[in-house]
């Protein structure tokens, strides 16, 4: 008799992820810049705070990466918002080393305040988890974001009107050099719960996941449910759907863009320093409007506007120097960047590169 069902789709899920990460060393893509000495087989970590998903994702790789010569470790990020989490996450560490994963460790990490609660947190796992990885020389990170995840996402964009790039989620494939990996974002939250379940594996609900002061929950415990009432059963469905089909659109789109950037460029000696940018106006008029943004989005980040805090409210009063041309002044955009037009060409580049002209 085989697994249960939800037991062999993680598995499943999680097998096909690591066929894909040792097929990526074997080739030499994504390697790490640090590979471990100890040994000569790759180190994939899964990060895990206990919660169904990500401990599902830690039982289906410990069980899938010895049949392939991988290394499992765990590691698990204390984000110090709750009172006892130190305690909770040296007992999540104690199940990853239940389950023979090796190495595990958690890292305790200081939430700031830029971006909101839940935007800090997220910003201060990744960084600690780049950390680790590099550190330990991993050849991914495992992630257990699901679709039920995915769909909110996507919701999240919409609500902020931020764009084809926004509305198609979270990746399976992300981070530098192809770190973070996916597996389950095809399956749902239930599959992940119901495996947990059979295995009798503890799980920990995070009451911030259920609590109403944070946008994402509010989504989950009530936009979706109403959703679903309205409209039916499979809106999850559609929404991941929907993110996937916008990827394939954006990334076609992007690279457009990246080609579109090298023909619209004017005369470096227009832009001042290093770093800064010279584009032709009348060239960045003739694209199409998705590809004349994205160039000045790439310009802007390339200038040093941080992407995090470049919206589309900046990127469209950009625009409008060339669609709408009528002698504005500069545009100021965040990280010190400054946007002005001269001589037909917009310039970009940051503020204290255009005071040591003066």
């Amino acid at each position: 008799m085989g697994p249960h069902p939800a037991v062999a789709a993680i598995r499943l899920a999680v097998r096909r992820v690591l066929h894909d990460v040792l097929n990526d060393v074997l080739n030499g893509v994504d390697t790490p810049r640090t590979p471990p000495a100890a040994s000569p087989r790759p180190l994939v970590l899964v990060a895990c705070s206990g919660g169904a998903d990500s401990m599902a994702l830690a039982s289906a790789l410990a069980f899938e990466a010895p049949k392939l010569d991988i290394r499992a470790g765990g590691i698990t990020i204390d984000h110090g918002l709750q009172p006892g989490s130190a305690q909770r996450a040296a007992e999540v560490a104690e199940r990853l080393r239940a389950m023979n994963l090796d190495p595990v460790e958690t890292t305790a990490v200081r939430v700031g305040r830029q971006g909101g609660p839940e935007a800090a947190a997220r910003d201060a796992r990744y960084a600690a988890l780049d950390e680790a990885a590099e550190r330990l020389g991993a050849a991914a990170v495992l992630l257990g974001h699901t679709r039920d995840d995915q769909a909110e996402t996507v919701l999240l964009g919409l609500a902020r009107g931020s764009g084809t790039r926004s509305l198609s989620g979270m990746a399976a494939v992300s981070g530098t050099r192809g770190r973070y990996r996916r597996p389950f974002l095809h399956l749902d939250r239930q599959t992940a719960r119901k495996a947990c379940l059979v295995q009798c594996l503890p799980v920990w609900d995070d009451p911030h996941n259920s609590d109403p002061a944070y946008l994402r929950s509010r989504l989950r415990h009530e936009g979706l449910p109403a959703l679903e009432k309205s409209l039916g059963k499979g809106v999850i469905e559609a929404l991941a759907r929907t993110a996937q089909l916008s990827r394939d659109d954006a990334d076609a789109l992007d690279a457009w863009a990246a080609d579109a950037e090298q023909f619209v460029r004017a005369d470096a000696a227009a832009g001042g320093e290093s770093g800064s940018a010279a584009l032709d106006a009348a060239k960045l008029h003739a694209l199409p409007p998705a590809v004349r943004r994205r160039v000045l989005r790439r310009a802007a980040i390339a200038a040093g506007s941080p992407p995090g805090s470049l919206f589309a409210k900046h990127i469209e009063e950009v625009d409008r120097l060339i669609t709408g041309w009528r002698g504005q002044g500069v545009i100021n955009l965040p990280g010190r960047v400054e946007v002005h037009r001269r001589c037909g060409s917009l310039v970009i580049r940051r503020r204290d590169e255009a005071a040591a002209e003066h």
